[in-house]
Formats: structure tokens, sequence, C-alpha cells
């Protein structure tokens, strides 16, 4: 059903969570895992290649390769494209960042992806 998940970071508790998600159905399908961090232009890359490394770090003790990719611009827009780009099957996400400082919900990068993007994403809360 799933073969290929696309699973885009930010450093909140959510990410976190869904990585347990992830995990699961990714052994579950024999998915193949792309990991993305999507970052402001001009941003920290150090920052992005650090978190990348972290959450790799909880796939690899569960011996999931994982595929990586460093992205800049608009959150939600980068990680729809990349979805498309790798024909993602499934988008697992946290349904909150840190860096979100919209007021309203409909605002928010999980709910712009949900709108915009080329399969199902599962936002884990």
């Amino acid at each position: 059903m799933f073969k290929t998940v696309l699973f885009p970071l930010n450093r909140s508790q959510e990410t976190r969570q869904a990585v347990d998600i992830a995990i699961e159905l990714i052994q579950k399908y024999q998915a193949e895992l792309y990991v993305l961090s999507v970052m402001e232009p001009d941003g920290d890359r150090q920052s992005s290649q650090e978190l990348i490394q972290e959450v790799q770090s909880y796939f690899s003790a569960v011996d999931i390769p994982v595929k990586t990719k460093i992205a800049e611009g608009k959150a939600a827009f980068v990680i729809c494209d990349f979805a498309d780009e790798i024909n993602a099957d499934l988008i697992i996400m946290g349904s909150r960042g840190v860096s979100l400082a919209e007021e309203h919900p409909d605002d928010s990068v999980s709910q712009k992806v949900i709108n915009l993007s080329p399969c199902p994403v599962l936002v884990v809360p």
C-alpha cells in the first residue's frame, strides 16, 4: 500500500511522536523512507543537518534506511513538491512546528500540506 513515505522534520514534540508511527508503518509495508528538512532562505544549514542526523538515528536504531534532503523555501510548498518528485504514497508529519507563529490553525504548515499534497497525509497531534 505505501511504498514511499516522506517524513518532513521540525523540532516539535509531535515530530518525535510521529517517528514511532512512521517506524511501524515503514516496517509493516517495507516502504522506502525520505526525511526532509525545510529551511528558510539563508537559514542555518548546520541546524537542519543536525536535526536530520538526530531523527535518522531513531530510524537507524531499527534498521530502516533513510534518504535525506535539505531544501529551502516555504515549508508546505517544498514538502508537497518533494512528495510529488519522489512519488510519495504517504506523508507523515507532526501537527505543529516550533517555528510556526501563525495565529490560526488554518495557517499551519500541516494544514497547508493537507490541502496541497499529491498523496495522503498522516498528521500526528
